[in-house]
C-alpha cells in the first residue's frame, strides 16, 4: 500500500510512519510538511490512503482534503487531528476514518486494516451502469442537503444553494456573500464559511476573501509580487492573492 503522511510537525510524522510500519511493514510512505507540498506531492504519484492533519501551517486540512477527492478520487483518507470533534467533520466530508494524536498503535492498525478492506472492495466492485439521461420534460433534481449552506439575513434563514456561491469577503464584523443572483451579509466570521465550504472547492486566497475555484476567470500579477483574480460575473472586481497562498492557488488549478 502506498501512503502519504501530511502533518506540519516532525515529531507527529514521525511517529504515525512508524506506528504504519510496525504495522504494515511494505508500505511504501512519502511525507509532506504543509498543504502546498502535500498537493504537489499527490499530483505527481498515485496513493492508496492519505493521513492528513487537520490543521496544517498554510491551510486547512479540509481544504486539502476537498482538494485530493478530485485528484485522487479512489483514494482513502484518512484526518489526524488532537481533536475529537473533528471525527463528525470527518463523515460530514466524505473522509473515510480519523485517528486522534497521540496516536494509539491499536487505533492506528485498526483503521489501516479498514482502509485495506475498503480499497479491496472498492475495487472488486463492478462500475455502475449508467442509465439514459433525463429528458427534456423532466424537472430538473434538487438540490441535495449537502450542497446547501443556510444563513441568517434579517432574522430569516435563507437556503443557499452552495454551487451559486461566486466568493465571499470580509465587510466590518460581517461577511458579505456574493452569489450569481444577489448579495447576501451575515453577521459570521469568514473563517467559519471556510471550514464549512472547503469540501465544495473553495479556498481562502486572502485574509478578506474566500473564492470559489470554479468561478475564476483571470489571474495576473499583482502588486509586491503577488497575484490577483478575477471572478465569473464580477470581472469589475480585483480579488489579491496573499503572497503565502500564491503557490497553493496555482496547484490547485493545476497551472
Amino acid at each position: 500500500m502506498k501512503i502519504a503522511v501530511i502533518d506540519d510537525e516532525r515529531p507527529s510524522r514521525k511517529e504515525l510512519i512508524h506506528q504504519i510500519l510496525s504495522a504494515m511493514p511494505d508500505s511504501h510512505i512519502e511525507e509532506a510538511d504543509s498543504g502546498s507540498n502535500a498537493l504537489e506531492l499527490i499530483s505527481s504519484q498515485p496513493f492508496d490512503l492519505l493521513f492528513v492533519d487537520i490543521n496544517l501551517n498554510d491551510m486547512e486540512g479540509t481544504t486539502l482534503a476537498a482538494a485530493a477527492r478530485r485528484i485522487l478520487p479512489d483514494a482513502q483518507i484518512v484526518f489526524a487531528t488532537a481533536y475529537s470533534q473533528y471525527a463528525v467533520k470527518a463523515f460530514e466530508l466524505g473522509v473515510n476514518n480519523y485517528i486522534l494524536k497521540p496516536f494509539d498503535p491499536d487505533r492506528v492498525r485498526r483503521v489501516l486494516e479498514k482502509c485495506c478492506h475498503d480499497l479491496n472492495q472498492s475495487k472488486a466492485s463492478p462500475a455502475p451502469v449508467t442509465g439514459p439521461g433525463p429528458s427534456a420534460s423532466q424537472p430538473a433534481a434538487p438540490v441535495p442537503p449537502s450542497a446547501r449552506m443556510a444563513i441568517n439575513v434579517n432574522r430569516t434563514i435563507v437556503m443557499l444553494d452552495i454551487p451559486q456561491i461566486v466568493y465571499i469577503e470580509t465587510s466590518g464584523r460581517s461577511c458579505i456573500i456574493h452569489t450569481a443572483t444577489r448579495d447576501y451579509t451575515e453577521n459570521q466570521l469568514l473563517g467559519e464559511y471556510e471550514k464549512r465550504l472547503a469540501p465544495h472547492g473553495f479556498f481562502r486566497i486572502h485574509k478578506s476573501y474566500l473564492v470559489n475555484l470554479g468561478y475564476i476567470t483571470e489571474m495576473f500579477p499583482w502588486a509586491n509580487n503577488s497575484l490577483a483574480v478575477k471572478m465569473q460575473g464580477f470581472e469589475k472586481e480585483i480579488l489579491p492573492v496573499g503572497r503565502e497562498k500564491v503557490k497553493s492557488l496555482r496547484q490547485l488549478l493545476g497551472i
